[in-house]
C-alpha cells in the first residue's frame, strides 16, 4: 500500500497587500500538481491578503512576545511545512526560532540570526559592505559628521527602517540639524545619483544561489515599486550573486542600488521578498515555484539569468467588496 503523499502546506506571514506573493504560492502548488493549501496570517481581518489565501489566521503582532509561539501553534495545527516571513521585524526572531520550528517540521525561509542583524541595521550593513569591499554608499551616524563641513545633499532614514518611511533628501546644513533630531535614531548617506534599481535574489536553503533579476525602479510610491522594468545586465547579476554568497543568505533577498555611469552603489538590502517580486516572477524568474519545490527536496536547478529582460510592469489600484463576509461579484 502506498501513502498518499504529505500535503505542502504554507504559512505566509503578515499577509497584508501581499496578494502577489499569496496567488504566487497558490499557483505554484497548482502548477507542480502538489497537494496543499496557502495558509497566512495578519493582525487585521480586513487585511486584503486574506481573501487570495486557502486559510486566513490572525495572530498578535510581530514585536509581542506571544508571536512566535503562535505561529509555532499554527505549524503544528495546520502541518505547515513551509513558513514564509515577509516583514523586516520578524526576521531576526525568526532567524533564533529556525530549529524550533525545523523540529515541528515546517522550514523557515529565512536566512540566519547574523544576517537578519546586519540587513536590519542600516549602519552595520554599510560595514559589512566595507569589510567585504562592494560597493556601498558612504553611511555615518549623526555624531560622525559634521553637519558645517559636510557635502550636500545628504540621504537621511532610519538606522531600522523599511520603506520611505522618515526618509528625507538633506540638501543643506539647516536641514540636517532638523532631521537629524526629527528621524527616530537615524543613519546619514551620501546621496547617490543615477537610475534605482532592485535586484531579486533567490538563493536555495543550502545557500546555492538559484536566480538573481535586476529591474529598475521608474516609479515608486511608498517605498514601493509602482512602475519597473526588468534589465538583463549580466555584471549587476553577477556582482549581486557574489554578495549574497558571501553574506550567505537563505531564501529570497532584495538588494537596492543606483547606478550612475555604469557604478552601481547600493544602499540597503532586505532578506525577505521585494514589494514588486510579482514583475521578477512575470519575467521568467518563478520564484514562488523554485521555493516549493526546494522545500520538496527536488533541488532545481540554479537558473541565474534566465529570465526575459526589458518586461515592463505598471501598477494600478483595484478593490474587493464584501457582504456579510462574502465577495460580491
Amino acid at each position: 500500500m502506498t501513502l498518499p503523499p504529505r500535503p505542502m502546506n504554507i504559512l505566509i506571514t503578515a499577509a497584508s497587500r501581499r496578494v502577489a506573493m499569496v496567488k504566487g504560492f497558490v499557483k505554484a502548488l497548482a502548477d507542480l500538481g502538489v497537494p496543499g493549501a496557502v495558509h497566512v496570517t495578519d493582525t487585521d481581518p480586513l487585511s486584503t491578503g486574506l481573501r487570495f489565501a486557502h486559510k486566513a489566521h490572525m495572530v498578535p503582532f510581530s514585536d509581542s512576545p506571544s508571536y512566535l509561539p503562535r505561529l509555532l501553534e499554527i505549524c503544528q495545527q495546520e502541518h505547515i511545512r513551509l513558513v514564509v516571513p515577509t516583514i523586516d521585524e520578524e526576521l531576526i526572531n525568526f532567524g533564533s526560532w529556525k530549529e524550533e520550528f525545523v523540529r515541528n517540521g515546517a522550514i523557515p525561509l529565512v536566512s540566519d540570526t547574523t544576517v537578519g542583524r546586519i540587513c536590519r541595521d542600516k549602519f552595520q550593513t554599510a560595514r559589512w559592505f566595507g569589510e567585504h569591499q562592494f560597493p556601498f554608499a558612504t553611511t555615518w551616524l549623526p555624531g560622525d559628521i559634521d553637519p558645517a563641513k559636510a557635502k550636500y545633499p545628504l540621504f537621511i532614514k532610519p538606522r531600522k527602517g523599511r520603506g520611505s518611511v522618515g526618509a528625507h533628501m538633506i540638501k543643506n546644513e539647516r536641514e540636517l540639524r532638523f532631521f537629524v533630531d526629527y528621524v527616530e535614531d537615524p543613519v546619514i548617506q551620501t546621496y547617490l545619483h543615477g537610475s534605482e534599481f532592485t535586484v531579486d535574489v533567490l538563493a536555495g536553503l543550502d545557500g546555492r544561489i538559484l536566480s538573481v533579476v535586476p529591474r529598475q525602479r521608474m516609479v515608486i510610491r511608498s517605498g514601493v515599486c509602482d512602475r519597473g522594468q526588468t534589465v538583463m545586465d549580466k555584471e549587476l547579476i553577477a556582482l549581486c550573486a557574489r554578495i549574497c554568497e558571501t553574506m550567505q543568505v537563505v531564501g529570497p533577498v532584495n538588494l537596492q542600488l543606483k547606478k550612475q555611469r555604469g557604478k552601481a552603489t547600493f544602499f540597503e538590502v532586505n532578506p525577505r521578498f521585494s514589494g514588486a517580486i510579482q514583475l521578477t516572477v512575470a519575467a521568467g524568474a518563478d520564484f514562488f515555484r523554485m521555493i516549493v519545490e526546494e522545500a520538496l527536496g527536488r533541488n532545481p536547478a540554479p537558473a541565474v539569468g534566465a529570465f526575459k529582460g526589458g518586461v515592463l510592469m505598471m501598477s494600478y489600484e483595484d478593490s474587493l467588496f464584501e457582504l456579510n463576509g462574502k465577495r460580491l461579484s
